[in-house]
Parts: structure tokens; C-alpha cells; sequence
């Protein structure tokens, strides 16, 4: 946050534990493998409303409750379609399209469909036996068809599973909490709120989608996210090396995208190494080795 806006992030956006003090993984053979690294621990609404404001501080125009629908690459521009309560259309120099997974500017520029995993995750009142201050992921194949995992916001227990297979979450969910009754002494006492999203099924080599022309792809839109799903952190810092690329090259689109692609590389290297730490542990993940 110092980087993006010369200040540290504001303590309403986090959560008790503030500071996560790592992550714990446990393989398919269930041995645990410990990697301390600080970090926030954010109420995502909060943090993102944070962003959005910092943005429209710096001159932003913020728009709420509409939807970019579709873009057109001209000469020298780039057209945009907005939805809202009325259609219309806009002209841009650039577009930075970090629209996420579901997002139908990328499939109508590329035709390309993303391969997703379905998440699912809940937040409860209770108790266990495991170190609060810590992420808890579990590659076990018996418990998700990609990754399990605990952790706490405010006190609230967080336990989510992802697969490939929407209509397989349930028995999934089932089967962790149960595996987590039993190795660690899981109680829950009441259902506070249940989470699903979708987001991008990483392939081999971690291909990233740069752009098309003057679009540029950041974020989860253009494939980058770590293996425990969290995307905010390379979210923000491939849109803020796109951003850069256009500022630097607003006349010159070709230069633009080979100049972001270049800025991005170090997190490009950093996803990689850290899928391939991943594909070390778990026979699910060998293939992203």
C-alpha cells in the first residue's frame, strides 16, 4: 500500500487476527509443512471499498451498478459498452479489463472460455484446535477436488473446499468438516454465512493472457492468482504494472503490452515457484510442476 498510495492500509478494513503469520499445509499423505510469511488479514468489502475511494481521491471517475459489456478496438481507440439502468457507449485510449473469471469482455475479445473451480466456504461461531494466526490448507484428494481450507476473520471460523465439479461441493464440505471434527477438534455452534465464487483453474506452466491491442488483462482476468486462491495482491499489483505500461505508452500499443508483460515477469516468476511448491506436496497438483 505504500507503493500504490504512500500510505499503510487502514485498520478498519482488517480482522482479529490482524496480522496472518503464514500458512500451514498439509499433503495427500497428511503431513505438515510450515511457512511463516506476515501478512494482513482483510474484511475484503471493507478493503475493496478502501481501494475504490483511494481511486476516486486520485481523480477516478468511481461508476456504481454498472457493468462493462463489450469493447471494440478502432483506430486509435477502443470502444466501450457500459449496462446500467440505460446502455451506452464510451471511447478510450486504453482498457484495462481486471474484471475477474466471469467477466464478458475477455471471452468476446479472445473467444476464449476459462476452465473454473466452483469455491465454497463458510464463516461460524465455535471452536478448534488448530493456531489461529495461521492459514490451514489441505491438499488431501478425499476432501476437495483442489484445496481445503481454515482460517479466522473476527473471530469467526472460516472452512471452504474447491472443485471442479459444482455439484460435487456439497459432499466435499461434508467430508472436510468431519475430517476436521475428527483430527482437530472442531465444535461448531452456529452457521454465520456461506460464501461461493469462481475463479480461474491454473494450468501447467501458469499461462498468463496479457491483452489484445490497447486491452490490457490484469488480475484473475489475465490468469494470475496463487494457489490458495487469493488474487487481490496480484490483482493490484499486475493492474498497477498495466497502468504503468499505458502511461509510459499511450501512442504506442504495441510497446504498451510488451512493457507490462515485461513489468509483470517477476510475479509471473513468483506464481510459477509457488505452484511448483504446491505440485512438490500433492499428487492433485503434480502436472503444475
Amino acid at each position: 500500500m505504500q507503493k500504490y498510495y504512500g500510505e499503510p492500509v487502514p485498520e478498519f478494513t482488517t480482522c482479529i487476527p490482524e496480522i496472518n503469520k503464514g500458512m500451514v499445509f498439509t499433503d495427500d499423505g497428511g503431513q505438515t509443512f510450515r511457512f511463516e510469511q506476515t501478512g494482513l488479514n482483510v474484511w475484503r468489502s471493507s478493503f475493496d471499498k478502501w481501494l475504490a475511494d483511494k481511486a476516486a481521491e486520485s481523480g477516478t471517475e468511481v461508476r456504481d451498478c454498472i457493468s462493462a459489456v463489450a469493447c471494440e478496438e478502432k483506430e486509435g481507440f477502443v470502444t466501450v459498452t457500459f449496462r446500467g439502468k440505460e446502455t451506452y457507449t464510451e471511447q478510450a485510449k486504453y482498457v484495462i479489463d481486471c474484471e475477474g473469471v466471469i467477466g464478458s469482455l475477455k471471452k468476446k475479445l479472445t473467444g476464449h472460455d476459462s476452465k473454473l473451480i466452483h469455491t465454497y466456504q463458510t464463516f461460524n461461531l465455535g471452536s478448534i484446535d488448530l493456531d489461529y494466526q495461521f492459514f490451514h490448507a489441505y491438499l488431501q484428494p478425499e476432501l476437495s477436488e483442489y484445496d481445503a481450507w481454515f482460517n479466522v476473520k473476527d473471530n469467526q471460523l472460516v472452512l471452504g473446499v474447491s472443485v471442479r465439479d459444482a455439484d460435487k461441493t456439497q459432499y466435499y464440505y461434508e467430508q472436510f468438516i468431519e475430517y476436521m471434527r475428527k483430527n482437530h477438534g472442531l465444535r461448531i455452534e452456529k452457521l454465520l454465512k456461506v460464501d461461493k465464487w469462481l475463479m480461474p483453474h491454473i494450468q501447467p506452466g501458469c499461462p498468463i493472457d496479457y491483452g489484445v491491442g490497447r486491452v490490457l488483462f490484469a488480475g484473475e482476468t489475465a490468469g494470475f492468482l496463487n494457489p490458495m486462491g487469493e488474487g487481490i495482491s496480484a490483482g493490484m499489483e499486475s493492474g498497477y504494472c498495466a497502468g504503468m505500461a499505458v502511461v509510459g505508452n499511450i501512442d504506442n500499443p504495441e510497446n504498451a503490452l510488451d512493457e507490462y508483460r515485461n513489468k509483470v515477469s517477476d510475479l509471473h516468476d513468483y506464481m510459477k515457484r509457488q505452484w511448483n511448491l504446491v505440485a512438490s506436496m500433492a499428487e492433485t497438483f503434480r502436472e503444475m510442476g
